[in-house]
C-alpha cells in the first residue's frame, strides 16, 4: 500500500513537472513567433500549450491559460480562413481563456498579454463579422461585434456598427443605446442624430424623434439634413408656428424649392401675416406659373380682402389669380366654390351661373 502511494505521489509530481516544461517550451516557441512571424514557432507553441493541458488543475492554472490564449489569438488572426484543424474555433479558445483569467482577476498580473489577446480577438472577430456581412449573415455578423464589444474597447466605429446591424436586426433598444452612446462621445456626427431619430420614427415614438433632432440642430445648426427633417415633421404634425423660425433659413439653402416656398407662404397664412403669405406664394409664381396650388391661395387671400374692402385692386388680383387656378384644374371643387363666391359679390349673375350649374354637377357625382 506504502508503495502504490509512493509511486503514485511520484506520477503525480512527474505529470507536474512536465506541464512546467510544456508551459516554458511554449512560451519560448512563442517568443520566437513574436520575433521572426514564423508560422511554425506558432505551432510549436500551440502543441507545448495543448500538452500543458493534462488535467483540471492545468485547465485552471492562470499561466496555462495566459499561454494558451497567446497562442490562439495569434492562430484566430494568422489562420483566419481556418486551415489548421481544431477541436474548438480558436476564437472561443481564447474567449474562454480570457474568461478564467477574469474569474480569478488575474488580469492584473498579466496586462500586457492580456491586452495582447483581447486585441487579436477584435481582429479576428470584426474581420469574421465582415465576411458574415459579406454573405448577409447579419444576425451573426451583429452577434460577433457584439463580442468586440465585450471585450471593452472604446471604438467608435465598433459602435456604429452595432447601432446600424441593431437596426437591421430590429433590435432597436440596442440601437438607441448605441446611438446614444455615440451621440455622448467628444466628437460626435450629424448622422448619429439622424438614425437614432430614424429609429424613433420605426418604433412610432414621435417626441423622442423630434426631441432627438431638436438636439441635433443645436449640436450643428448648419447641418441641412437636420434642418430639412425637422421642417418636414413639423409639416407632417401641422405645426406652422414651428416652422416660422427655420423655414427661412431652409430657403436660404434652397431658393428655387416649389414645395419648399409654398410650405412658408402657408405657414405664413396660418400666422396671419398676410403679407409674407402673399410674397412666398408669388415665389412658387416665379419658378412655376401653373403651380394649382399658390394660384388658389392667392386668389382666396385676394377674394379676402376684396370682400372687405372692395377695392379694385383686390378685386382684379382676386378674379386675376382664380381663374388661372380655374384654367390649371377646370373641375377643382375649391376653385369653383371660390369663383361662386367672387362672381356673387360683383353680381355677374351670368358666370356665376355657369360655375354653379358645373358646380352641382360635380357634387353630385
Amino acid at each position: 500500500m506504502k508503495a502504490l502511494l509512493t509511486s503514485f505521489i511520484l506520477s503525480a509530481t512527474s505529470l507536474t513537472v512536465v506541464a512546467q516544461s510544456n508551459i516554458k517550451e511554449g512560451n519560448n516557441s512563442f517568443a520566437l513567433y513574436t520575433q521572426t512571424g514564423d508560422i511554425k514557432n506558432l505551432e510549436n507553441a500551440r502543441k507545448f500549450s495543448d500538452a500543458a493541458f493534462q488535467t483540471r488543475k492545468d485547465s485552471s492554472s492562470v499561466r496555462n491559460n495566459i499561454l494558451r490564449g497567446l497562442v490562439y489569438s495569434s492562430l484566430a488572426v494568422i489562420d483566419s480562413t481556418r486551415k489548421q484543424q481544431y477541436t474548438r474555433d480558436p476564437i472561443d479558445e481564447s474567449l474562454n481563456t480570457l474568461k478564467l483569467i477574469n474569474r480569478k482577476k488575474a488580469y492584473k498580473n498579466f496586462p500586457t498579454e492580456v491586452d495582447y489577446i483581447k486585441q487579436n480577438l477584435a481582429t479576428a472577430l470584426i474581420y469574421k463579422s465582415n465576411v458574415d456581412l459579406k454573405n448577409t449573415k447579419v444576425e451573426d455578423a451583429y452577434r460577433g461585434f457584439l463580442k468586440v464589444d465585450s471585450l471593452g474597447f472604446k471604438n467608435t466605429d465598433l459602435k456604429f456598427n452595432l447601432a446600424t446591424l441593431a437596426v437591421s436586426s430590429k433590435n432597436y433598444p440596442d440601437a438607441i443605446k448605441y446611438y446614444q452612446e455615440l451621440i455622448k462621445q467628444d466628437s460626435p456626427k450629424p448622422q448619429y442624430y439622424l438614425e437614432l431619430a430614424s429609429v424613433y420614427e420605426k418604433i412610432g415614438t414621435k417626441q423622442d424623434e423630434l426631441n432627438t433632432l431638436t438636439a441635433g440642430r443645436l449640436q450643428f445648426p448648419q447641418n441641412k439634413e437636420i434642418l430639412f427633417k425637422l421642417i418636414d415633421i413639423y409639416t407632417k404634425n401641422e405645426s406652422y408656428d414651428a416652422i416660422l423660425p427655420i423655414v427661412d433659413e431652409a430657403i436660404k439653402l434652397e431658393p428655387e424649392n416649389i414645395e419648399l416656398n409654398y410650405l412658408a407662404g402657408y405657414a405664413y397664412e396660418e400666422a396671419k401675416d398676410m403679407h409674407s403669405a402673399k410674397q412666398y406664394y408669388n415665389n412658387v409664381l416665379r419658378l412655376d406659373a401653373n403651380n394649382y396650388a399658390s394660384n388658389l391661395a392667392l386668389g382666396l387671400i385676394y377674394l379676402k380682402d376684396f370682400l372687405k374692402s372692395k377695392s379694385e385692386e383686390d378685386k382684379q388680383s382676386a378674379q386675376a389669380f382664380l381663374l388661372k387656378a380655374n384654367e390649371i384644374k377646370p373641375y377643382d371643387i375649391n376653385a369653383l366654390k371660390a369663383l361662386s363666391t367672387y362672381y356673387t359679390a360683383i353680381e355677374d349673375f351670368v358666370q356665376l351661373d355657369r360655375v354653379n350649374i358645373l358646380l352641382n354637377q360635380l357634387t353630385v357625382n
